[in-house]
């Protein structure tokens, strides 16, 4: 084969090699959930506006108060991921709508992804009373605590 049919034949698959590359490096993006945009945001009044206006507005919240019944939130979340890496949260606006007691929207506040703290979750694990003690151990440890009666089928209960 000369060296113009090889380079000619590597062509193609060089090509194709490189495509798949840059389309690999490149983001995919994607989006979760609902938060109202500031001109949505503005058709909502301080003070008039209520809870079933605001539902009606932007639909259903993405999570309420919780203990708080005063405050629902909307939530949307923006996440990049590039290659076989796990997806970064690139952005996140969170709006809390407070309400006061006859359910009139009292506060707006709008939250970003700057503004959000890093919770330390608890990860406690009920503990399962095995210490490091395997299933044979377990199966041999037994052996000594079977009473011959029950095992047997003796009725005890005449005593």
């Amino acid at each position: 084969m000369t060296m113009t049919k090889l380079r000619a034949s590597l062509r193609a698959p060089v090509f194709v090699l490189a495509v798949v590359a840059v389309t690999a490096c490149s983001p995919m993006t994607r989006f979760h959930g609902f938060a109202p945009d500031a001109r949505e945001l503005a058709q909502v009044q301080i003070g008039q506006t209520t809870r079933a206006d605001v539902v009606t507005l932007f639909g259903a919240p993405t999570s309420d108060g919780g203990m708080r019944s005063d405050t629902i939130y909307y939530v949307a979340s923006q996440f990049d991921r590039i290659g076989p890496f796990a997806p970064q949260e690139a952005d996140r606006t969170v709006i809390a709508v407070r309400f006061d007691t006859a359910d009139r929207v009292r506060n707006v506040t709008r939250y970003t992804l700057q503004d959000g703290r890093i919770v330390q979750l608890d990860r406690r694990v009920t503990d399962d009373g095995i210490e490091d003690i395997g299933v044979l151990e377990q199966l041999l440890g037994s052996f000594g605590r079977i009473d011959a009666g029950t095992f047997l089928g003796a009725d005890d209960g005449g005593l």
